[in-house]
């Protein structure tokens, strides 16, 4: 089956529960999506209380992806909210459900993420990653290349500190 995308859509109350869902099954299924497994939806509805405001007030856009009716997978393209940096974003809460794991939703959902940023005359786009998953690789393979690393940065428990690496792909550079 293929994803249908669709670029800020509606925020409706079910909307936003199944995002609420699909965050929780995400980070209990031990993706890095700002939280530490075991997590339930009172844990995450705080901090997608303040993104969805972000998003509905603008100037957050929501990027979805649908198999059929069912949202497979979700990314916010965030705006860095400085004049400097206006032209480039950051993709954050980069998350696919993950009973569609190794059906390439994920590299699908990046992909046409960068294809939107283009469309935007966008010169960048930034994501930043909890090390010690394997996700820089799949970002590699995307065309993003690592340019820093704050190590330890990230405590998901005491004796378990993470690098945080910061990884970005030039919308100028030639498409892999």
């Amino acid at each position: 089956m293929t994803l249908r995308f669709v670029l800020d859509p509606d925020l409706t109350p079910e909307l936003r529960e199944q995002i609420i869902a699909l965050w929780v099954d995400v980070t209990n299924a031990g993706g890095a999506v700002g939280f530490v497994a075991p997590v339930t939806e009172a844990d995450v509805r705080p901090m997608a209380a303040a993104t969805f405001a972000a998003i509905a007030d603008g100037p957050d856009r929501l990027l979805a992806a649908y198999e059929g009716d069912r949202l497979a997978g979700v990314l916010i393209i965030g705006d860095n909210r400085f004049h400097l940096k206006a032209h480039w974003r950051v993709l954050k809460r980069v998350m696919v459900h993950p009973g569609t794991q190794g059906r390439g939703y994920g590299a699908a959902l990046m992909r046409e993420a960068e294809r939107i940023a283009r469309e935007l005359g966008l010169a960048a786009l930034h994501v930043t990653v909890r090390d010690g998953l394997g996700l820089c690789g799949f970002y590699e393979r995307l065309g993003y290349r690592e340019v820093g690393r704050l190590p330890g940065a990230l405590r998901l428990a005491p004796g378990d500190d993470r690098d945080e690496v910061f990884m970005w792909l030039d919308l100028g550079a030639p498409v892999a």
